[in-house]
């Protein structure tokens, strides 16, 4: 979209998105003022916790602080503006940025041109606020996860009162299309398809942060996408708390595989990934979808959490142990060669080593590639917090370590199967620890590293697996 023609001597639009492309001219016209008066250009800093939904968020962030005149700074501490977007699944995460933002206070006194925003899914909580408003006054811009759109008014409103500017919306079904974005890779970009989650598990905190479902217009979806392959991308990953409940909301209903189909036209797009699935609603039409494509990756995420019918009814996960497996099958079925990761939890409230064994047995059988395993942790204001059995924490650890090892052992004999074949990889970025390699993913997500030229990146290669290390290959390009 070309930026619309917006005059700041008239009122602010009332639609969107021409009214926040007023508010980013404004704010661009503060930031010229503030960095005359530094005497440089004026810096910022976005820090990310949690999961891609927020990385994406990041993106949309940081393609408004470029679009109004801030240029990045890699130390955080040195930074003129510096956002954190939050996340608030696990309590931790919260004392963690406690614990930062105290530094970034003390960094503050010494940089008057400082500012300091909070977003996300942290700030969706009201204790949250009350605390930042009590204890850490010097924080600028509180704002959640509805209203991120607003970013450049938010800005503006805080240069021009000089004062704590608070923004949280309870919920919200407006989506605001047309912003900017700064895409962290050139060659891949997340592709939000909706927004927040209708699952209510037992133990999960997102439908309160998140908000209700709200799917995306279809067509809105794929003009980005189309954008983004006359820009180079190759891979696009479609992101949602739950993507295969996509256009349930929608005034013209359009299900997930549909959409998945019309992704599959857009020229120049090489690979479509997608997470996060719910298992109780992966549909036949998905399963036929995702084995005749030429496209999508040939990788599963497929949140387990538990093996024990018992526990996942706790859960409200709304699936059985028989269920998943039989999804199993039949996904297996369609794609053979398909890789398929999860997410367990050990030590829900409850769990008896009868329920445990029960989890033991689904990862025997099923054979992930890879597996997050986490312990389970009690969140404030989620159901599951308030039920009676807590698991003793050495009985949890003990179970933990057990399913660690069992997830280990078979993921390294399930990734050793590829050794020796050639396949297709897309070279993503000069190796960490040895710059003659190049670092690449294969369409089943695995990480290959292999002697390259950096000119590679973005390209897809063909590799011969040479030697598998557990995790990820060493290779050869042919």
């Amino acid at each position: 979209m070309t930026d619309p023609e917006i005059s700041l001597y008239s009122a602010a639009p009332a639609s969107e998105p021409e009214r926040q492309y007023y508010f980013m001219d404004r704010a661009k016209e503060l930031v010229k003022e503030a960095s005359e008066r530094a005497g440089r250009a004026l810096t910022f800093h976005v820090t990310t916790f949690g999961c891609q939904m927020n990385a994406r968020d990041s993106e949309k962030l940081e393609g408004i602080l470029r679009k109004v005149g801030y240029i990045e700074e890699a130390d955080e501490e040195k930074a003129d503006f510096v956002i954190y977007n939050t996340c608030t699944v696990r309590e931790n995460a919260n004392q963690r940025v406690y614990g930062r933002l105290g530094q970034l206070g003390h960094a503050k006194k010494s940089n008057p041109h400082m500012m300091i925003a909070l977003c996300g899914c942290m700030m969706q909580e009201p204790q949250v606020v009350e605390k930042l408003k009590k204890s850490y006054r010097f924080v600028d811009i509180i704002f959640g996860t509805h209203n991120i759109y607003k970013f450049a008014e938010l800005i503006a409103a805080r240069m021009e009162s000089d004062r704590m500017v608070i923004d949280i919306w309870k919920d919200t079904d407006r989506i605001v299309e047309d912003l900017p974005v700064a895409r962290k890779y050139p060659f891949k970009s997340g592709v939000n398809i909706m927004f927040g989650c209708n699952n209510f598990c037992s133990y999960c905190i997102v439908p309160y942060v998140r908000g209700r479902e709200r799917s995306r217009d279809p067509k809105m979806i794929i003009r980005e996408i189309e954008k983004l392959a006359a820009d180079g991308v190759v891979e696009v990953m479609l992101l949602g708390q739950n993507v295969n409940s996509y256009g349930k909301t929608l005034d013209q209903p359009m299900t997930f595989a549909q959409l998945l189909e019309e992704v599959e036209k857009v020229d120049g797009i090489r690979r479509i990934r997608f997470m996060t699935s719910h298992p109780k609603d992966l549909s036949d039409e998905l399963i036929e979808v995702m084995g005749r494509s030429e496209k999508i990756c040939r990788h599963l995420h497929l949140p387990l959490q538990s093996g024990s019918s018992r526990i996942l009814k706790k859960m409200n996960r709304r699936y059985t142990k028989e269920q998943y497996l039989d999804l199993v099958d039949r996904i297996r079925a369609a794609v053979p060669d398909i890789s398929l990761t999860t997410d367990i939890i050990v030590g829900f409230p409850g769990e008896t080593e009868e329920d445990f064994l029960e989890t033991l047995d689904v990862v025997r059988r099923v054979r992930y590639d890879s597996a997050f395993t986490f312990i389970y942790s009690k969140r404030t204001g989620t159901p599951a917090a308030a039920m009676e059995e807590q698991v003793p924490q050495d009985v949890v650890k003990d179970r933990f370590d057990r399913l660690l090892r069992e997830v280990q052992d078979i993921s390294a004999q399930v990734c050793a199967v590829h050794e020796g074949t050639v396949q297709e990889v897309l070279a993503e970025s000069v190796n960490d620890h040895d710059p003659s390699l190049l670092t690449g993913r294969m369409s089943n997500n695995l990480l290959v590293h292999f002697p390259g030229d950096p000119s590679l990146i973005g390209r897809l290669v063909k590799v011969r697996l040479v030697t598998c290390r557990g995790f990820y290959y060493l290779g050869e390009m042919v």
